[in-house]
């Protein structure tokens, strides 16, 4: 009974009219194809509308409507065509479905239920296939459920047999995947049977990379030089080197023959390709890189930080601080901004100091329209904070609401800006709708186009 409930909760009815039985069958023929590797051999949409229309029309049946869609179906509930097929078979626009193959309705065990459901309820009447037909007689239904759960099991077992074939390559001593810089994939051979090949343009570059930090205590923004600016040396791609390239390269062990697979699950395997480098190389640079951590510009958290961009290259702004001696024995610290060069390592863009940044940020908020500041909701937060606490200190409290909010937003950023703790002032600074930029030692706030 209560099974018979869940059911009618979910629009289906318990019981069918006879006049329902005896009427034709309009079917709505179904056409499913994944874009998954698992589905490459399944005949695509349009080939399996052709072959129903024409099994359709052979037969005599009527077919009221079309549906097709490319989606997997490993997941229940997972198809909105598929969902609104369910739906109109609910209301009763049709009572068969004509499809290619019991797999094209379902991979998995929630949609196959919902299928069987509609058949015991009346609501479904056929499905009919290229071969076979299904109605509500207990063989079909079993067959049909034997099918769609066989479709679900290959689904179950590709995972574990694709695990299973690259654990098999990774014992032969092939890394599934791309390979590193400065090797290449055979590509005349077989797909799963590639072999990995020293490339002859870029693998004595890689060589040398260690070389150069071994016996010469190169470090990476110098190999970072010598790679972009002395001998033009471009990723497979065609592309530039980057710092964190160079690192990870350095830090690679299957230069010297060894692979981990996966990364992280401490499976350690022999390669079988030609290594570039000796296992002694590699640990040579990575003692030469093991020093001890310095502090970069941007560890310290400053004020204006991450807020702006260069104008000359478009890399962030960061800060570093300097501390001078004063003739009283006391030490005066200063904060510069500059380019962090990320994206142009020549960037000429110059320091400036934050109390003139901030000089310009005042600026700024004095020359803008009120609009650009997105404030209001943050202000009327922090005067109702600020009345709960004034008035309840003098016992005022239904006082609060009676006064108006009156507070001239371009002060209150300013304000802030100037006494407001670091958070606060990134907040107010968040708030601005336009791009803030250096350019020159100067602060630009970009507006549509515009600078400012």
């Amino acid at each position: 009974m209560d099974y018979q409930k869940t059911t009618l909760n979910q629009g289906l009815s318990a019981t069918s009219p006879l006049s329902t039985e005896e009427a034709p069958v309009k079917y709505c023929l179904y056409a499913r194809k994944s874009t998954e590797d698992d589905e490459k051999q399944a005949l695509s949409i349009d080939s399996q509308i052709k072959e129903m229309e024409e099994l359709a029309e052979k037969i005599g049946l009527e077919v009221v409507e079309t549906k097709k869609e490319s989606h997997s179906a490993k997941k229940s509930g997972d198809r909105p065509i598929f969902n609104k097929l369910i739906d109109g078979i609910k209301q009763g626009l049709y009572q068969g479905i004509l499809t290619w193959a019991p797999d094209r309705l379902s991979r998995n065990a929630g949609d196959l239920g919902i299928l069987v459901d509609l058949i015991d309820y009346g609501h479904l009447r056929e499905i009919r296939t290229y071969g076979q037909n299904f109605s509500n007689k207990p063989n079909d239904k079993f067959l049909l459920m034997i099918l769609c759960s066989q479709a679900k099991l290959e689904n179950d077992c590709k995972s574990e047999n694709v695990k299973r074939g690259l654990r098999a390559k990774c014992a032969m001593g092939w890394r599934p995947g791309l390979p590193p810089l400065g090797y290449l994939h055979d590509k005349y051979a077989d797909k799963g049977k590639r072999k990995v090949l020293l490339d002859p343009k870029r693998a004595p570059i890689i060589k040398q990379m260690f070389e150069k930090v071994a016996y010469e205590s190169m470090r990476g923004r110098q190999l970072f030089h010598w790679l972009n600016y002395k001998i033009k040396f471009r990723s497979r791609a065609g592309k530039r080197i980057t710092l964190s390239t160079i690192y990870q390269i350095l830090s690679e062990h299957f230069y010297y023959g060894k692979f981990e697979y996966p990364k992280g699950s401490s499976n350690w395997y022999k390669g079988g390709y030609e290594p570039i480098i000796t296992e002694e190389l590699f640990n040579q640079v990575r003692a030469k890189l093991l020093v001890s951590p310095r502090r970069h510009p941007g560890t310290n958290e400053y004020d204006f930080t991450k807020l702006f961009t260069c104008g000359n290259c478009g890399s962030g702004i960061t800060a570093e601080e300097k501390f001078k001696k004063i003739s009283d024995g006391t030490r005066r610290r200063y904060v510069y901004y500059h380019c962090s060069r990320f994206k142009n390592e020549k960037c000429n863009e110059k320091y400036i100091r934050e109390e003139e940044l901030l000089k310009q940020l005042l600026e700024i908020i004095d020359k803008i329209d009120v609009d650009e500041i997105k404030l209001e909701t943050k202000m009327e937060r922090e005067i109702m904070r600020y009345r709960k606490f004034y008035y309840g200190v003098l016992n005022q409290v239904g006082k609060i609401e009676k006064r108006p909010i009156d507070v001239d937003i371009r002060n209150y950023a300013k304000y802030v800006l100037i006494e407001g703790s670091r958070d606060e002032k990134r907040e107010i600074l968040n708030c601005l709708r336009s791009k803030l930029e250096l350019k020159d030692k100067t602060l630009y706030l970009k507006i549509t186009g515009k600078i400012i």
